[in-house]
């Protein structure tokens, strides 16, 4: 198993750098590459949940999107490596066509990992060629499509590493990904409160940069005054929660957050597990570690933080909040694009000049908003319009990225979507409060 740091100088999309469509084509495949090196083969075919995919799924299937919607589409007789790569990676384009089932990617061993290689190696030739002649301002429809598939593939590379964090946690020798920082020996900072005043606010993209087509329309909002924690809720202050027998009082919990600890015996964070004299350890993408009681608490489902919020005398963020606190400030922090891989304690640094910590990377922060469409939403049109718009139901938004996303793709508007009982990804929580 690798112990090598990633090579982020091939990850470097930032906002400020202009570049090619071709040039960001070429980075973000190969940092899908990159992210798979550390991986043997045997590593990358097993399913764990029906939540996790193998890596190879992953190499695949983002290889199927740009296939499916650019070369097929504007590619004049353009020949599939394998018709039936159709049916075995789409994942859930019904207009696309028939689709294996997700909980048996695992069943899969063929393609092999090098012919998955492959696969992407004959993607990559026609869409080099595609783009290596491409004006974008002549075919806005080509680019359009291939920066969508960009910024899903950039999902896809936060996916990999969350799936194969699942996937070597239930190895019983707790294999390491690579090597991950130990503990900084840094404290957190004092958690302070930072008023918002009430009024009328605009909420949604506005710029000429990318965004997803659930980011929009921009719209007006009222926004009552409320208060936002100064920075994430620690490891520490999650114990305190334990500890005081948060798992075992049903008056904190949602009904169905309950009845979610009732059924599936939870006690403590995902990946956490108890060690002698009281102590806890974790599962990292380093290994087993000590729980690090100043490091952000993550992998908790939207029922855990709603139950420490309420414990604590606050409650969740509403989306509308989070990103009117939010835009502000600079998208900096913790990302993948930092090889930390885990979230890390707050330097007390500030984003920019305001009072906010740790707005963006480290772990995606749960809200109180049910994943919605925003008034006046279209999905696009075609089989790409189920992207985003055909799950909006039963879902809770979560805002800022994460120490496995890439610091290109997040924005102040992006709106990440989980179930409320699922907690595989780097997921966390920041406190508010109404103010009178």
């Amino acid at each position: 198993m690798s112990t090598a740091t990633l090579d982020v100088s091939s990850n470097d999309l930032s906002k400020g750098t202009e570049q090619s469509l071709l040039k960001r084509y070429q980075q973000v495949r190969s940092f899908s590459e990159q992210l798979s090196e550390p991986l043997a083969p045997e590593d990358m075919v097993v399913q764990t949940r029906e939540f996790v995919s193998p890596t190879k799924w992953h190499l695949a299937h983002v290889s199927w999107f740009f296939e499916t919607f650019v070369l097929e589409e504007f590619v004049d007789k353009y020949q599939p490596l394998n018709q039936t790569y159709k049916y075995l990676f789409n994942s859930y384009y019904v207009q696309a066509g028939e689709r294996h089932c997700r909980d048996r990617r695992g069943y899969i061993s063929r393609p092999t990992v090098d012919e998955v290689r492959s696969y992407r190696a004959h993607v990559d030739e026609g869409m080099m060629a595609l783009l290596e002649n491409l004006d974008p301002d002549q075919r806005p429809d080509i680019a359009d499509v291939v920066e969508i598939g960009l910024h899903h593939e950039q999902q896809h590379q936060e996916l990999l590493l969350t799936d194969i964090k699942h996937v070597f946690s239930v190895n019983p020798l707790r294999p390491a990904y690579r090597e991950v920082p130990g503990k900084s020996g840094v404290s957190a900072p004092d958690l302070d409160w930072v008023r918002f005043d009430e009024g009328v606010v605009e909420i949604g993209h506005a710029d000429d940069g990318f965004c997803y087509d659930n980011e929009l329309p921009r719209h007006r909002h009222y926004q009552h005054p409320f208060a936002l924690a100064s920075r994430l809720v620690t490891n520490g202050e999650y114990l305190q929660f334990m500890e005081d027998g948060g798992y075992e009082r049903p008056e904190l919990w949602l009904s169905a957050g309950w009845a979610a600890v009732q059924e599936n015996d939870w006690s403590e964070p995902f990946y956490w597990e108890p060690a002698e004299a009281g102590r806890w350890k974790l599962y990292t993408l380093g290994g087993m570690r000590d729980v690090d009681p100043n490091e952000p608490v993550c992998h908790l489902t939207y029922f855990e933080a709603d139950a420490f919020a309420r414990w604590a005398g606050a409650r969740l963020p509403f989306e509308q909040e989070w990103e009117v606190a939010a835009r502000d400030y600079p998208v900096q922090g913790n990302f993948v694009d930092d090889g930390c891989l885990h979230p890390t304690p707050s330097l007390g640094v500030q984003n920019g000049d305001g009072p906010l910590l740790q707005l963006y990377g480290d772990v995606w922060e749960w809200t109180r908003s049910q994943y919605q469409p925003y008034p006046g939403y279209e999905p696009l049109p075609g089989a790409i319009g189920e992207y985003n718009g055909k799950f909006m139901c039963n879902q809770f938004v979560l805002r800022g990225g994460s120490c496995a996303t890439s610091q290109s793709h997040v924005r102040p508007t992006y709106r990440n979507f989980f179930h409320p009982d699922e907690a595989w990804q780097f997921m966390g929580l920041r406190l508010a409060k109404d103010l009178r």
